[in-house]
């Protein structure tokens, strides 16, 4: 994994390629986040893994406080 963060004063932005997994959290309260895909969004082909999953031993600034149900539920990635 690799880690980034964009902020209003670096301008960054980060492209992602399509079927590369990737997640976000925004630091502050008051963040944007301008999501863009390269076609229809098609809810019921969404697929994931859990934000806290052993598997990526990712390093996560801090515990989110606010997350869909979806994104809390995902099985383990071992075994998909």
């Amino acid at each position: 994994w690799m880690a980034l963060e964009l902020t209003e004063s670096n301008r960054c932005v980060l492209y992602v390629p399509a079927g590369v997994g990737h997640g976000f959290m925004t630091l502050t309260d008051n963040a944007h986040v301008f999501y863009q895909i390269g076609g229809v969004y098609t809810p019921e082909a969404a697929r994931g893994c859990r934000w806290n999953d052993p598997a990526f031993c990712i390093q996560w600034p801090s515990t989110p406080t606010l997350m869909s149900q979806r994104d809390q539920t995902y099985a383990d990635f071992v075994g998909q």
